[in-house]
């Protein structure tokens, strides 16, 4: 309780924000896979590459965005990537073609990438050391309570027969995008520009090019999140597809519910046992979750055998993704923290190689061999463990080095 009032008012705004906006996106975005197959009759693999574009724009944006957010400062990033966000929502709305599809969710990617990593660092910017693990896990909390109700209220909106909720998307966003606005006007910030305005692009860029452990972070949680991205690109078309699974989409629905609700049950007590560990081992273990129980949806086939993959599945990503943003402030370079927060989007290849993989393998083997679609899957995001792995190696010699530095 007493960590609770230590929270910056931006920090509980965020928080709240978080809520209430991954509830509209939540409600809107996952069905989209679906409302392109069933509905405009897109192909498999069509639309895993719509799907994957967002991820793909996400990840020629983050690094900017982190960098600028480091430049100009937090507040005029978040409050212009909002803004221009509550557009994008009104776009897809109006939305008809193929073509305007993959317009507006590549300008998706662009604003999520730069809101996302720019609330991050704020987060970081405003909360003591010692209640990072705590704001960080709240921010966590706060994208699951969305998502527990956003899919059931995709499900009531007829969210894979039309775009007319993101039009309620829009409209959440505004107000969200309106108290930050007074939040910021109402609170002082300690440094909103500080000694990174000192530093070019080419130079933000250099330094954390140069940075092997960041490089191996990358690439280790890429393949994590190749594999985890399954959850809303593979698996929904998987559902509606299979002649094993009926009405795929309200079962994606529940499942996506699902997934919210267990993250919230298992999220304090996983965290609470996996921070007695460095958050690398966490993330470990989170991928071997995630990939062996992707194997496992191809042998599931009633809802309560899919139901318990999900929380398997589930498991692995609160391992994942509680420690994530713990070991990137761990491993950043203190004056950089946007930039190296947007380096993360880095990371969003996963959301594109892994829609686009999954896209591939139903377009080559559909469903009648789901062993073979999901063995893939799961080797895919395995290959993740020996990088991870180097990541530890690297994170222990530079903590040897940093005590012997202490000891001189």
């Amino acid at each position: 309780m007493k960590q609770l009032k230590q929270i910056h008012p931006l920090g509980w705004n965020i928080l709240i924000g978080t809520i209430f906006g991954r509830m509209a996106t939540s409600m809107s975005i996952p069905f989209l896979a679906i409302y392109l197959t069933q509905v405009k009759g897109v192909s498999a693999s069509m639309t895993g590459t719509i799907i994957a574009v967002s991820s793909l724009a996400g990840i020629l944006s983050s690094f900017y965005g982190g960098y600028l957010s480091d430049k100009l400062g937090r507040k005029k990033v978040l409050l212009t990537s909002i803004f221009l966000w509550i557009l994008v929502f009104i776009g897809f709305g109006v939305a008809d073609s193929v073509l305007s599809f993959f317009i507006m969710n590549a300008l998706n990617g662009v604003c999520r990438s730069v809101f996302e990593p720019t609330t991050r660092a704020l987060l970081s910017d405003i909360t003591d050391q010692k209640n990072k693990l705590l704001i960080f896990n709240l921010r966590y909390a706060a994208i699951n309570v969305g998502v527990v109700f956003g899919p059931i209220l995709g499900i009531f909106l007829g969210s894979a027969k039309t775009t007319f909720p993101f039009y309620i998307a829009a409209a959440i966003y505004t107000l969200y995008g309106i108290s930050l606005l007074l939040t910021f006007m109402k609170t002082e910030l300690a440094s909103e520009a500080n000694e990174t305005t000192r530093i070019s692009f080419r130079e933000a860029f250099h330094v954390t090019r140069k940075d092997k452990l960041l490089l191996l972070t990358l690439v280790g949680i890429i393949l994590c999140i190749t594999g985890f991205s399954q959850l809303t690109s593979t698996l929904p078309q998987y559902f509606a597809m299979s002649p094993e699974i009926k009405d795929g989409a309200r079962t994606f629905s529940i499942l996506l519910s699902l997934n919210a609700v267990v993250v919230l049950i298992i999220q304090y007590p996983v965290v609470r046992i996996a921070r007695n560990y460095s958050p690398i081992r966490s993330i470990m273990l989170g991928n071997l979750f995630v990939g062996l129980s992707l194997f496992s949806f191809a042998f599931a086939k009633s809802i309560w055998m899919i139901g318990l993959v999900v929380i398997f599945f589930t498991v692995g990503e609160v391992l994942l993704f509680a420690m994530m943003d713990v070991l990137i402030d761990e491993i950043s370079n203190p004056d950089m923290k946007g930039t190296y927060f947007g380096a993360m989007g880095f990371t969003q290849l996963g959301n594109v190689l892994g829609p686009w993989i999954g896209g591939l393998l139903l377009d080559s083997y559909g469903v009648s061999d789901p062993a073979i679609l999901f063995g893939c899957l799961m080797i895919i995001t395995l290959s993740g463990l020996p990088v991870l792995l180097l990541v530890k190696k690297e994170m222990e010699k530079k903590a040897t080095i940093i005590k012997q530095h202490v000891h001189v």
